[in-house]
């Protein structure tokens, strides 16, 4: 658990720590950085079209976004 100064204590990933992301439909409007990660020490929010392709990456760090079904397939 990371703690903020000021805030309450969240759980919140490192952005853009890895390299491909699975996300599911419940994740659409798909955007990089996601709302699990820090911001901070990210870049500005760019939203990816990941609909008609199923894979997505984000021109400013690169990640690859591939959707899978909701069980993680």
């Amino acid at each position: 658990m990371r703690e903020r100064h000021g805030r309450v204590q969240e759980h919140l990933e490192t952005a853009n720590a890895e390299r491909v992301y699975k996300v599911t439909a419940a994740d659409l409007p798909l955007h990089c950085p996601q709302p699990s990660m820090y911001l901070w020490n990210s870049h500005p929010k760019v939203y990816l079209p990941i609909e008609a392709t199923g894979q997505a990456q984000c021109p400013y760090c690169s990640s690859t976004f591939r959707l899978v079904a909701a069980d993680g397939r």
